[in-house]
This record gives structure tokens, sequence and C-alpha cells, in this order.
């Protein structure tokens, strides 16, 4: 059966944050779309500007390194993706090599997944739509409608989803990838261009930041060689202020298909993925995360910055 599709309640334009409508959906859904959140020419500039960066970014001292999802034993885990929390790096997809040489089969520029972790901190273009000016401010507001005493931005990227071998994204939570005790993430993903069934937009599970607990974390290895996951086990499973539900075994999925400028909020517990894209159409986005600065972020997570979590920049508008 097609997934079915879910109508969020209209953004209002003259309101800096979340309306009491806005709020109740995403707090009983786990996600919400707020339509024409950025303008069309505010995506064009992140258009242009990463079309800039994936011309200009440099093979000839590239490790080459591929960016996996699934459920494959291999972890992406080498020094380039491990030292990435406070740089601008680059991942291919892994559709993008010929499987018997190991050689490229498109140009570079259609040949990465997606450019990440500190595309806010060091990219102005991206400091604009996440912490700074107008837009920062309305999504500091926005973080505190979600409860946010003090949200810290990290994890910031690009993600091409490129025509033809965009990676299809299976069912996940952010709280695995940027786990704090207790979990506390949301992302805010902006469409740069349509996001459409043909080219791999999102799905999502309703309701299942209520009723699916996190089960495992995204850690560094011990001996910082690369990446595996760790069980996690008791309390520290459930976000915070949510009531258990009861498990669903077989999760429905509803379509997020968005125009460009739209921001897909996604709450760090529900269960959302995306389908490979086959099309002749990408799909760019921006997206960034949040977490609670007042929860404990480890050393074993994943993305590390110098200085440590004190150094996650400060989602309050004041930038």
């Amino acid at each position: 059966m097609a997934p079915s599709r879910v109508s969020p309640p209209p953004v209002a334009s003259d309101v800096e944050g979340l309306t009491q409508e806005q709020l109740t959906f995403f707090n009983e859904n786990g996600y919400l779309l707020m339509p024409s959140y950025i303008s069309q020419e505010q995506c064009d500039n992140l258009l242009t500007k990463t079309r800039s960066m994936l011309s200009d970014f440099s093979l000839s001292d590239h490790p080459m390194t591929k960016f996996t999802t699934g459920d494959s034993e291999e972890h992406v885990g080498d020094a380039y993706f491990l030292d990435s929390g406070d740089k601008v790096r680059f991942f291919f997809e892994e559709d993008a090599f010929d499987k018997t040489s190991g050689e490229l089969t498109k140009p570079k520029e259609r040949a990465i997944n997606k450019i990440g972790h500190n595309l806010h901190g060091l990219i102005p273009e991206f400091g604009a739509i996440s912490h700074e000016g107008k837009v920062g401010r309305r999504n500091a507001a926005i973080a505190s409608d979600l409860g946010y005493r003090d949200p810290r931005l990290l994890q910031s990227m690009v993600i091409c989803k490129q025509p033809e071998i965009g990676g299809a994204v299976p069912p996940h939570q952010d709280n695995t990838f940027l786990y704090t005790d207790r979990p506390s993430a949301v992302g805010f993903w902006i469409a740069l261009e349509d996001a459409t069934v043909s080219n791999g937009c999102l799905s999502f599970a309703p309701g299942s930041h209520r009723r699916a607990p996190v089960k495992e974390r995204f850690v560094r290895k011990t001996d910082n060689s690369g990446t595996t996951f760790d069980k996690v086990t008791g309390e520290q499973q459930w976000p915070r202020d949510f009531e258990h539900e009861e498990a669903k075994k077989d999760e429905e999925y509803v379509l997020g298909e968005v125009k460009a400028g739209t921001l897909v909020l996604i709450h760090g517990n529900i269960l959302h993925k995306s389908e490979k894209n086959l099309s002749q159409k990408g799909r760019i986005i921006y997206t960034f995360h949040c977490i609670e600065g007042e929860e404990h972020y480890d050393e074993r997570n994943w993305l590390q910055v110098q200085g440590g979590p004190d150094a996650f920049t400060k989602l309050d508008g004041r930038a």
C-alpha cells in the first residue's frame, strides 16, 4: 500500500516561532512541515554556494571517503570522517564508484553524498540560515518553543541525493547519532530543491517518537580506529517529557513531499527514512541539528569538536 500524506497546519508569516497548532502537531506526530520558511532567493543563494563548493574541492588529496547507510557492519569511520565535526568535508555516494575498478563513474560534482559537518560555523551563507540574522532568530524562537533551555547547534550538512545514485536511507532515529543523556536532538531540515517521491523525499512514522526507544548509539571505537553501535538500555532509551506508548512491529510511513524553502522539523526519536533517487533530478537540502546543552554529551559520540560540547554553537538568536 502506498504511503499516505498528512497535511500539517499552515505556517503564519507573522509568527516568530511556532503556533500552538504547530507545536501540538509536532508533539503528537514527531515532525512538522513549514512551507516557505526561507525564500526562493535564499534557496538559490545556498544552491549557488553548494555547487561552487562541489566544483572547487580537490580530488588530489581526498581519501575518497564514502558515506554509507544501512545495516552493514562496515561503518564510515576513518580520520577524515571522525575529525570533521568542526570542519567542512566531502563524502561520496557508494554507487559513484565502479565496483570492480574502484574508479569514479560520475563527475565529482555528481558523486558527493554530503558536505559536512560545520557548514554553519565556517561558511557564512549557511550560518545565515542556521544561527545568524533573521532566520537564526526564528530558529532560536522555535527551539525555545520546543522547550530547549540551552539549544546548541551541531552537525550542519548539505545532503545532495544525487540523480540516479542517491542512496536510500533506512528507517533511523537521529538521537542514535547525536546522543545526549537524556536524548534531546531535533533536526532542522531545509529543502533547497523540491523533494518528491521520485527523487527520494523523506517519509515519517507519525507518533513513533513516543513508542520507539533509542536502542543503540553510534560511537567511536575505544581505540579511535573507527565507529560502531553500542546498545542503550533503561531510561536512557527515552526522550524527555513523553509518555511511553505500545511499540508497533510494523510502522506505517507517510510521505514528506515538500517544495523548496520548506523547513522540516524532525524529533530526534521519530523513525524516518528516504528512498533511493533513481530519477534524473537531484534533491539538495541543508540540515543541522540542535541538542539541549544542559544534557550530557560525552566523548563516546562520534562527532567531537575542539573545546568539547561547550564549543557547540549557541542557538540563542543573538548572532
